[in-house]
């Protein structure tokens, strides 16, 4: 499963960096006992730290450049979290919330600004129904894998190559604002004679970026038929992406096929591996089929989803730390969350084939037009329309001068 290199179409195709223009750095946790697979465990890690004092809570906190349990920080917009030095906590654990922890790897999050060393408040300020993150993965030359993922939960970004960009689909709460070069919408109005709203665009995306050392490009096609068979495609991806939130209907493999649990997964599986003859899912006595060969080989970054989700599950801790805290046994939930993986990527995978055919037929379409045999190309079109170069304020959060967020030790700060 091959992406479309960079080498092997026209430069010239605009970058996403250009047309979605406000983008945000990956947040950067910096201790990972503030994550996990779940919630329970999450609020046993807190109750412990608070439970301790002075140096051993200092040593479990384990502190950074950027945050000591002596730390001054706000709390993170749209959280209603303790404001005092964390060194003086002793209240209840902050309700955990949904991250993406990686590719297609939701986990709990403390959303908690005391403990997270960046945070990005600009992206928390913007997140909630029906607002969308756009995560560009990290180039790697040769590597297989989508280079545009979509999720609905904060993103913490791209694990392989450089960190990914985040760029959210709506500047502004409440989906309002779309994160495209002004003008951007209008112009694709004209240019294929049909509506496009915010979504048709990221859905184009998802089908025909291709990643590059500068970024994901995305080719613009000369007319309609291209344009209209991609945006399709897209949101069939961008469905199974968010495990069925735009039609309300969780994915489901064709032909009424289903992952079962053949062998109870044991209380603390150490290894996982594909039996590729009876499409199993191996993870030591544990037995999960049919999982299709798409599933078991689907990677970002090169790296197979399927092993990074289980990796994280199952790496060992410092004993006595707090990240050492965790569920006795492999729970039910996990298992349940990884029947859906395989799902996910079983149907991504399939269709991997038909994305790599439409990105190509879209860029080679872009290059003919930029040879002259047919509309311009897109990146010549969209600076004769003045889409391009963006605005610099496009490549800003949008004002929040009407949000108040608690300061440091329960003042009000003004943004």
């Amino acid at each position: 499963m091959r992406g479309v290199t960079d080498d092997a179409r026209p430069q010239d195709a605009p970058l996403l960096d250009e047309l979605m223009p406000w983008s945000v750095a990956p947040p950067r946790f910096g201790r990972s006992w503030i994550v996990a697979p779940d919630a329970r465990t999450l609020r046993t890690r807190w109750d412990r730290l608070v439970a301790a004092e002075g140096a051993e809570r200092e040593a479990l906190f384990r502190p950074s450049r950027a945050r000591t349990p002596a730390s001054a920080v706000a709390s993170l917009p749209g959280q209603r979290t303790g404001t005092v030095r964390f060194a003086r906590e002793a209240g209840p654990c902050p309700t955990p919330v949904r991250v993406a922890h990686g590719p297609f790897d939701e986990q709990w999050l403390l959303p908690d600004h005391r403990l997270i060393d960046t945070a990005r408040p600009e992206l928390w300020r913007v997140a909630g129904e029906p607002q969308l993150f756009a995560v560009e993965q990290g180039y790697v030359p040769g590597a297989a894998g989508p280079a545009l993922l979509v999720t609905a939960a904060l993103p913490e970004g791209s694990p392989a190559g450089r960190p990914g960009r985040i760029r959210p689909l709506f500047r502004r709460p409440g989906g309002h604002e779309p994160n495209l070069a002004p003008g951007l919408l209008d112009f694709l109005r004209r240019r294929y004679g049909q509506e496009a709203d915010a979504l048709d665009w990221l859905a184009w995306t998802v089908a025909a970026a291709r990643p590059s050392p500068a970024g994901c490009r995305v080719p613009l096609p000369a007319g309609p038929e291209v344009w209209t068979a991609g945006v399709a495609l897209g949101r069939d991806l961008l469905d199974v992406q968010l495990r069925g939130a735009l039609n309300g209907t969780k994915p489901r493999l064709p032909g009424g096929r289903r992952p079962y649990v053949r062998a109870a997964v044991p209380a603390r599986p150490t290894t996982m591996a594909y039996d590729s003859e009876d499409e199993a899912l191996v993870l030591d006595g544990g037995r999960i089929s049919p999982v299709p060969a798409e599933a078991w080989e689907f990677r970002v970054g090169g790296a197979r989803v399927l092993e990074q989700w289980f990796a994280r599950r199952t790496a060992p801790a410092e004993p006595g730390s707090l990240e050492a805290i965790g569920p006795a046994a492999w729970p039910q939930e996990w298992t349940s969350e990884l029947l859906d993986l395989i799902t996910v990527l079983a149907l991504l995978g399939a269709r991997e084939p038909e994305r790599a055919a439409l990105a190509a037929r879209a860029a080679e379409n872009s290059k003919n037009a930029a040879d002259g045999e047919g509309t311009e190309d897109g990146a010549t079109a969209l600076r004769a329309a003045g889409v391009l170069p963006p605005p610099a304020r496009a490549r800003r959060p949008a004002s929040v001068l009407d949000h108040r967020e608690e300061g440091p030790e329960g003042q009000f700060v003004l943004l």
